[in-house]
């Protein structure tokens, strides 16, 4: 009991601050979820709801890499504030436009493109926060929390979001939204303290400048480089995933909205499986091979099950054995980057990490969504009833999706083995 207590008060401000943060998180995720429904009952292309996530990306990778700057100059507290409330403002448009019978879905979009620009700020000024209220012994230890929260929100997000859309309307999803943003922000203003670090001696260096550090330092440290651009492999893989997974599900035999709540909830079971088992594991001998590893295992697991699985258990298994390993090699590559990069450059550092890990992402979701629409129902469309593809990913709408997930698994498994040879990642071990 004296290791917890002492444990609860060295983590007293990150515990406020992720628990309502943690909070505002499901609320904003239920609303994601539903718009999702929404624009997918609506158009009916795999494309039109990829596109939400494009919109979100692009802004946010092509001005990360001066954000950075930014966030290491200014104060990280008002700057997390900022960004929330003009999240907030947004959801509250939505919500005029729908109540008003006004809201169109290019209106998403632009919504969707200035979050994702204001969230160019709020990551990494979030990110040095923790740094700066967690002593550096528990940065496992909060790495696990974080991923047990997020496991939560996944496993909460689909089901409430669906079980209240289906019974009171998206309205009543972004009410909640609203309200947790409101406790988040109030408890942010006024009961976390984050401390003040005058990080940049020269305070006359220009943003050109600034950013240009972030991308010195990875270009001196090729490790933490390659790591990077191992992720951004990966999110490649990840976003034709998530641009894929709702047109199939939505559209399969023995699918629809119940279907992708449950698998979506089982991937939240898995997480949360993942995020105790990294709160609770002592640190490895090599961090670097828990990435290596857990990354592995989660592409040849999952996509593969989904292709050709044809039933609710069946991608539920899927979506628990390629989950469960995320949060451990999440866990790990936190406390590396933590423990390696100077607090003073994280801000930097991490916003040239977000440029080049998360580019792939919006290029992800386009080549989902048009492969999907455009290729692979199309091509399995086509096939006579008695033909191999048919006997492999079955027959209707959703099929092609099915074959695309067994393409991205191999593009998966395929990028894991190449950066596993990388000679500058395991000099980390060093």
């Amino acid at each position: 009991m004296k290791n917890i207590n002492l444990i609860m008060k060295e983590l007293h401000s990150f515990l406020i601050l992720w628990s309502t943060q943690s909070l505002s998180l499901l609320g904003s995720s239920m609303t994601n979820f539903a718009l999702v429904m929404w624009t997918y009952q609506e158009k009916g292309s795999a494309l039109t709801t990829a596109l939400l996530s494009v919109c979100s990306y692009t802004p946010y990778i092509m001005m990360s890499i001066f954000a950075g700057a930014l966030s290491d100059k200014w104060n990280k507290k008002v700057t997390m504030l900022a960004s929330d409330t003009f999240a907030a403002l947004c959801t509250v448009v939505v919500l005029l436009l729908l109540k008003s019978g006004q809201l169109e879905i290019w209106h998403l979009y632009c919504l969707n493109a200035l979050n994702g620009l204001m969230g160019t700020v709020q990551q990494p000024a979030g990110d040095v926060a923790i740094s700066l209220i967690t002593p550096r012994k528990h940065y496992q230890k909060v790495s696990g929390l974080r991923s047990f929260s997020n496991s939560l929100v996944n496993i909460l997000s689909p089901v409430a979001a669906t079980t209240i859309f289906a019974a009171f309307g998206l309205d009543a999803v972004i009410y909640f939204d609203l309200s947790t943003f409101l406790a988040a922000f109030l408890a942010l203003c006024f009961f976390v303290e984050i401390p003040i670090v005058h990080e940049l001696k020269d305070k006359g260096e220009s943003l050109l400048q600034s950013a240009k550090s972030g991308l010195q330092y990875l270009k001196e440290h090729r490790g933490i480089l390659d790591l990077i651009l191992l992720l951004a492999g990966i999110n490649l893989t990840a976003s034709m995933y998530n641009a894929a997974f709702p047109a199939m599900l939505l559209s399969r035999s023995g699918g629809g909205e119940g279907a992708l709540a449950i698998v979506n909830a089982s991937v939240g079971i898995a997480m949360l499986a993942g995020s105790l088992a990294a709160s609770v594991l002592p640190a490895p001998k090599s961090r670097v091979r828990v990435i290596c590893n857990t990354l592995f295992l989660s592409m040849s697991t999952e996509n593969f099950i989904l292709a050709f699985g044809n039933s609710v258990p069946v991608w539920c298994l899927g979506a628990i054995l390629g989950w469960i390993w995320v949060p451990i090699m999440n866990a790990n590559m936190d406390t590396l980057f933590r423990s390696y990069i100077p607090v003073t450059m994280q801000g930097r550092v991490y916003s040239a990490r977000n440029t080049l890990q998360f580019f792939t992402i919006p290029i992800g979701y386009f080549l989902g969504g048009i492969l999907v629409d455009k290729v692979f129902e199309p091509f399995m469309a086509l096939q006579a009833e008695d033909s191999l593809w048919i006997t492999f990913f079955g027959s209707g709408k959703g099929s092609g999706a099915a074959m695309f997930f067994m393409i991205i698994g191999l593009l998966g498994v395929m990028t894991c083995l190449v950066f596993r040879r990388d000679k500058e990642i395991w000099k980390l071990e060093e």
